[in-house]
Order: structure tokens, then sequence, then C-alpha cells
């Protein structure tokens, strides 16, 4: 029996069909129970069903197994607002206020029509807790440097108003450039000052001074602190970030990964120690971030990720679970800054994991890894991947590498159509989904 016909066959013994009822999560449920990070991914940044899948999942999480965040693939202080709302420390007067600071391309993908709900019922759920259990929402990307040095400024200004004054020195070293690439561009080209120093000293003089700033007491003010500190680490990473744009000796996607780990477990100290227990965090990334990097063809570019440096972090406190589709719509760009348009896509590529799939017959389904034997699922398989950028026209070299499947992840759920995730900002033409059979010649 060749490699392909055993995969399909363990495939089609191991897999569970899914339903369309809550149970279909029961089995990943099970095996969450006893993990601290559990991280759900997306094959696309714009599949309804992706999100929909990974916010009733993290609501039986946390009716059922009392989840303590969710860290999303979003900038810090964006997501901190939907943070303040859902914990009731703000004045938004709903959640699609709270989604407010989400301004920048891609809207959509954090401004859509399964956020929007998940954040009012977690909002909901929390008013009925103490402080001290409820759940929240972070951001663990490094886009929002600005924002984040504004957001330093503006907490020292309550807490002490000399310190403000130095970060805001320290800070215009980079303010004056009016766009992040292009102070990574001039920095690195040697045109203008790298602040590179001055990002650092602001965070080591947050860090010193931490407890002087607590000393007010409480949990609000231990929070407000963190929220300041972490944004500081923002700046600083953010920073290396865009200066590193720029060069060819820097590898500007493990400085992001290693950030948003960085965030990711510092979340976990935080938690720890207000609660005095191990703290359980749901992330939402992308497959690309959170499938372990070293069973894909991105470790011969050197490259890492999310889920691998979880993984080698945290050993087994993680479990990694990715999705999959065979083809359907999604909601993309043609390039970037693009509107978002209605597009489908195109049926998975043979030799694909996806393709696979689909072969087994079975629709969709949940395929727990662990449960697979001998060397099904072992051979090097094409896996997709869309970003907020669709094209069908390259789709070969734009969305596809080669993964060990098996050892990316813990477990996978598979949907085989897909529908496209529904922005609040609905752009012209968007509700004029694209039809499959047009695709490439038009009518």
């Amino acid at each position: 029996m060749t490699s392909s016909h055993a995969s399909l066959a363990s495939i089609q013994r191991h897999a569970l069909p899914l339903n369309g009822s809550s149970g279909d999560y029961d089995a990943l449920l099970a095996k969450a129970a006893s993990r601290q990070f559990i991280l759900l991914g997306e094959a696309s940044h714009g599949t309804h069903d992706f999100y929909a899948a990974r916010a009733a999942i993290t609501q039986r999480m946390i009716e059922e197994q009392g989840l303590d965040a969710v860290i999303i693939e979003g900038d810090w202080p964006d997501v901190y607002r939907i943070n303040r709302f859902v914990r009731g420390l703000d004045g938004d007067a709903s959640a699609r206020d709270a989604l407010g600071d989400f301004e920048r391309f891609p809207l959509w993908m954090w401004r859509n029509t399964v956020m929007e709900p998940f954040i009012q019922w977690l909002h909901d759920w929390n008013t009925q807790r103490p402080k001290a259990q409820q759940t929240g929402v972070y951001g663990m990307d490094l886009y929002s440097m600005y924002r984040s040095a504004d957001a330093v400024v503006s907490y020292l200004d309550t807490v002490d108003p000399e310190a403000a004054q130095r970060a805001r020195s320290r800070y215009a070293c980079m303010n004056h450039h009016g766009d992040p690439q292009r102070y990574g561009y001039t920095a690195a080209m040697g045109i203008s000052e790298s602040c590179q120093q001055q990002a650092v000293e602001q965070v080591l003089e947050m860090m010193r001074a931490r407890s002087q700033w607590l000393q007010q007491g409480g949990l609000l003010a231990e929070d407000e602190q963190f929220y300041a500190e972490r944004n500081a680490h923002v700046v600083q990473h953010a920073e290396a970030y865009y200066r590193g744009m720029f060069s060819t000796r820097v590898n500007t996607w493990n400085l992001r990964d290693e950030h948003m780990v960085d965030t990711l477990l510092a979340l976990r100290r935080h938690i720890e120690r207000q609660r005095g227990q191990p703290a359980r965090i749901a992330v939402w990334a992308h497959n690309s971030h959170l499938g372990d990097a070293r069973a894909t063809e991105a470790v011969q570019r050197g490259e890492l990720n999310v889920g691998q440096l979880v993984r080698e972090k945290t050993a087994d406190e993680a479990l990694l679970v990715g999705f999959t589709t065979y083809t359907g719509h999604v909601t993309a760009a043609q390039e970037w800054g693009d509107p978002a348009d209605h597009r489908w896509v195109r049926t998975a590529l043979e030799g694909s994991v996806e393709a696979l799939f689909h072969e087994s017959g079975l629709g969709s389904f949940y395929l727990d890894m662990r449960q697979l034997q001998g060397d099904a699922l072992r051979e090097s398989l094409l896996e997709r991947a869309i970003g907020v950028i669709y094209r069908p026209e390259t789709e070969r070299q734009s969305h596809y590498f080669y993964v060990d499947v098996r050892d990316q992840f813990d477990a996978v759920f598979h949907l085989d159509e897909t529908t496209a995730l529904e922005p609040l900002d609905l752009t012209e033409g968007w509700d004029e989904q694209e039809p499959p059979e047009t695709w490439p010649f038009g009518i």
C-alpha cells in the first residue's frame, strides 16, 4: 500500500465527521482540558467557518473549563480596547464600538460578523463574574509602533509626569518620520538616527519603576501598568522589525513571531501573579503562525514560528489545532490596501493535504493526529495558506508550501467547503461573490 493510500485509509478510520452541532468539538475539548495554551489556527484570514468554529470552541472552553484569556493576531493597543469592554472597564456601549480602533487594512480581519457577537457574548458573560475570574482579550502583534508609544506616554502622564516627559524625549527620535516603514528605511540606510537605544531604555525604565507605579494597588492598577509596559515592548520590537525590513541580515518573520511568543508568555505570568494558579490561554492566529514550523518547508529558510516556540518553551502544555478547506469562498484583497473582495477559493491542488482530506469522502471532519499509526500522513504534502491577499493566478507559488501535517498540528478540523467572512464595513461589490465557473476567462 502506498503512503497516500495508507494515509487515506487511516483518515477514514480515525476522523470524526462533523454534523454542525456543538458536539463536534467534544473530542477537542477533552484533549484541551489539560493544556495551558490552545492554539486555534485558520487557513485564511477571510473564512467565516474558521472564525465561527474558533469562537464556538473558545466559548465552550470559557464556559466549561475556565479559560483566562484569548490572545489574537492583532495589535496590542487595538485589542486592549476590546479587553476593557469585555471586562467592563471602558465606556464603549457595544461590541462594535469596542472594535473601533481597528482602522488600518485589513479591516475585515477583526471587524467582522463573527468577532462582534463573540465580543458581546464575552462582555455579558464577564458581567456575571468577579474581576478575578473574568476572561480577557489581548493582542500579540507589533505593527502599532506609534500608537503604542502614545499609550506609554499617556499612562505615564497619570502615574509619573517626569517619567512621561523622558518617554516623550526618547520616542521623539522616531516620531518625526510619520510612518514606521519610512522610519525603518531611513534608519536602516543610515539616513537618520536609529532609535533602538531609546526604545530599549524606555523598556528598562518601565521595568525598574514597576513597583513604584503600583503603590496604589489593586487589579486595575496592575492591569494598566502591564498594558503600558507591554506597549513599551511593542515599540522596542517594532522599531527592530521596521528597521529589519530593509536589511538582508534580519529575518523579520522571526522577529514578529518571537514578539508574539514573548507577549503570550508575559501575559501568562501576569495572569498567574494575579490569580495564583496556572493560566489557560486560547490563541487565535493563522495556521502559518500556529503550526510547528519545524514540520514545514519554512525550516529550510531558517524560519521559526509561534507554534514551534510554544512547543519548545512549554512542552506538553501546548495544543496546536489547524483548520483546512478544499474549496468555497473567501474574503480577500487582490493587492495590499485594496478593497475586500468576495472570492472563489479554487479546489485544492493534487498532492495537497486538502485534496487528500477531500478524497476521504468524509466531507468535514475532526482528526486527532495522535490517533494515527505507522506512516500515515508522514509523507510531505502541499498545504494552502491564504492571508489577506489571494492570487489564484499564481496559486501554487503564492499560497502553497510543503508540510508534514502530522507533526505540524496535534489536531485538524477539515471543512470541505467554506464561506467568506462577512466584514462589518462592506465595500462596494463585496455582495457580488466571484462564481467558480468564470475564472480565469470571465464572461
